[in-house]
């Protein structure tokens, strides 16, 4: 026959699982979903497409120092005129040139055609992000 051992109680506690109320355990799990779908919507937020949004078109390298780059700039606001940076790399990685081209207000896609200039002959040209936060001096110029 198979006893059962008796614990002592001061050692190890009751044998008796206390639980609060139900509804606090409805409460914390509450909380922790409006939490997530707080998270979710902000990562959706940020990491989500931009207002503008950008694909390449067209390159070509002219000589070592300057590369041609076309690329097609599509906003959610036509009436904005925005701000791109492009930048041009080496085949080491380096950033060989950068340059910041004005894109004029109309039309919700536009395709626009730069000159960059670069320290070494470039091997690829990318936007690396728009924003119709324009500066003064592209805007006169």
């Amino acid at each position: 026959m198979v006893t059962q051992r008796e614990l002592p109680a001061g050692r190890y506690g009751s044998r008796d699982k206390r639980r609060g109320p139900r509804w606090v355990y409805w409460a914390v799990l509450a909380v922790f979903v409006v939490a997530g779908l707080v998270v979710a919507y902000v990562a959706y937020v940020n990491l989500g497409d931009g207002p503008i949004t950008t694909e390449s078109a067209s390159y070509s390298v002219v000589d070592d120092g300057s590369v041609k780059f076309g690329f097609t700039v599509t906003r959610d606001d036509p009436s904005k005129p925005a701000d791109c940076i492009v930048r041009a790399r080496a085949g080491d990685g380096d950033e060989a040139g950068a340059r910041e081209v004005y894109v004029p207000a109309g039309g919700a896609q536009r395709t626009v055609d730069t000159l960059v200039h670069t320290s070494k002959r470039a091997v690829i040209v990318e936007v690396y992000g728009c924003s119709y936060q324009v500066p003064p001096y592209l805007k006169n110029g």
